[in-house]
C-alpha cells in the first residue's frame, strides 16, 4: 500500500494530515499490519489537550493493546464517534479512517515528522 505523499509521519507509526492549523491523525498501514485485527478504540474527548509524543488514546487489537501517540501538541476539537462504533475500519482503510483531529498548538512542530519516503524507507 502507498503512503499519501500529503501525510507526516510519526516513528510510532501515526500519520498525520494537515489542513492549515488543524490535523486529522491516524495510524499507518504498517501499524494496523502489526497488530492485526483491531476490536477496539479508546480515544480522547473533544478539548483533551495533547502534547506531541505523548499517549492519546489506545487501540486494541485480537493480539495486543497499544498506545496510540500524538504526532503533535494541541486539542483535540473533533473524534471520529463513527470509528468507535466500527473500529475495524482501521484493518480496511488506515489512511482515510482519522481518529482525532487536532488544532495544533506549534504548526513548528511538524517539521521534525517524516515524510511518505523517509516513513516507507524506515519500515522496510
Amino acid at each position: 500500500m502507498a503512503y499519501p505523499a500529503g501525510y507526516k509521519y510519526t516513528k510510532d507509526h501515526e500519520w498525520i494530515e494537515l489542513n492549515g492549523d488543524r490535523g486529522k491523525v491516524g495510524i499507518t498501514d504498517y501499524a494496523q499490519q502489526q497488530l492485526g485485527d483491531v476490536v477496539f478504540l479508546e480515544l480522547p474527548e473533544v478539548g483533551a489537550k495533547l502534547t506531541a509524543g505523548q499517549s492519546f488514546g489506545t487501540i486494541e487489537s485480537v493480539k495486543a493493546v497499544s498506545e496510540l501517540y500524538a504526532p503533535v501538541s494541541g486539542e483535540v476539537v473533533d473524534v471520529n464517534a463513527a470509528l468507535k462504533q466500527k473500529p475495524e475500519a482501521v484493518n480496511t482503510d488506515p489512511h482515510t479512517s482519522w481518529m482525532v483531529v487536532i488544532k495544533l498548538a506549534d504548526p513548528t512542530e511538524t517539521s521534525s515528522l517524516l515524510d511518505a519516503s523517509t516513513y516507507e524507507a524506515a519500515i522496510k
